[in-house]
């Protein structure tokens, strides 16, 4: 059975110079987790990665830059965003057998990011791309950034919501006044990333961006950033929000969850109760979760799904909602 892993990061030098330029690594909380052997994982993209990749079963790797992206960058973004595409081109080209790779974009030029995403689908042969949330102050609803989205829905290309830390007045809110690891943690790996991501992909659907586009496709990595877990409550939603489609209706098609190297059996079910085993796609998120033991082969054989949901697990969900992709919907 094909495992294919869809949420599986990189970083380059550039990136990383970018974000020490704008301060990011003592502003903001996750991009110091970038270090020692997690850092020398994430600039590899050969011998190491594919040593890992088959240590832990894993066949493919979607490959995407990791969190925050370029969302802070307003200044050359798209520059970047080109060179590292390109880069990952020859990535893919070299190995197809064993990676794919979403497109990166300078997503705080939202016009430039949405000629980029099809310059990438159409051309490069990716496979959609990843976003992590707020843009600066700006959600992902803002009007601004409805050509990406308008452009991802037309190439039939998926769409990763991913998650980066709360902004800087909400950490103060409700995550600060601990040890400064245990407040960053907070903010970020334990809860605060995922109630910032959920938080995001609600906004879409009550900002109308569904009903706008019903055949647009998202992804929710960490088995549905906790929004699968309180979909009775957000059911009261849609009495107020005066939407054609309800949050059930976009749960179930609009959205592919995955689980992140979160490998726990409870949690496929939950998920797959919510948005249909169909819908249900396989990640390790490299190399944040990377545990020895053949763990992502031995999740896969006792995750308590029969054969056909297995497979389509691994691979098969996957593969045929990128059938189309690059394809006008």
């Amino acid at each position: 059975m094909k495992l294919i892993g869809i949420e599986e990061h990189f970083l380059t030098d550039e990136v990383r110079q970018a974000w020490r330029d704008l301060g990011l690594e003592a502003g903001k909380p996750g991009v110091a987790l970038h270090a020692a052997a997690i850092e020398r994982r994430l600039f590899d993209l050969a011998d190491e990665r594919i040593a890992l990749m088959d240590e832990t079963g894993l066949d493919v790797q979607v490959l995407s830059l990791t969190s925050p992206g370029l969302h802070d960058l307003e200044v050359g973004g798209l520059e970047i965003a080109r060179r590292i595409n390109d880069a990952i081109a020859e990535v893919v080209a070299r190995r197809p057998d064993r990676f794919q790779a979403f497109a990166t974009l300078p997503i705080a030029s939202p016009d430039e990011a949405a000629e980029e995403l099809d310059r990438c689908v159409r051309t490069l042969g990716f496979k959609g791309t990843m976003l992590c949330g707020r843009v600066g102050s700006r959600n992902l609803d803002d009007p601004a950034f409805l050509p990406v989205f308008r452009t991802a829905a037309q190439l039939r290309a998926p769409v990763f919501l991913h998650p980066q830390a709360p902004s800087k007045a909400i950490r103060a809110a409700y995550y600060d006044g601990f040890k400064p690891e245990v407040s960053a943690a907070l903010a970020t790996y334990s809860i605060g990333w995922h109630y910032e991501t959920g938080v995001q992909f609600l906004r879409l659907i009550l900002a109308g961006v569904l009903d706008q586009m019903p055949g647009l496709q998202l992804i929710l990595g960490h088995w549905g950033e906790l929004v699968l877990f309180y979909t009775e409550r957000f059911a009261s939603l849609d009495r107020v929000a005066g939407l054609e489609r309800s949050v059930e209706t976009c749960l179930r098609e609009n959205v592919h969850v995955t689980s992140s190297g979160m490998f726990l059996p409870h949690y496929l079910r939950r998920a797959a109760a919510v948005v249909g085993e169909d819908r249900l796609l396989f990640s390790t998120d490299y190399p944040y979760q990377y545990r020895p033991g053949r763990d992502a082969r031995t999740f896969l054989e006792n995750c308590g799904l029969d054969e056909g949901a297995r497979a389509g697990f691994a691979s098969d969900n996957w593969l045929r909602l990128i059938e189309r992709c690059g394809q006008d919907g």
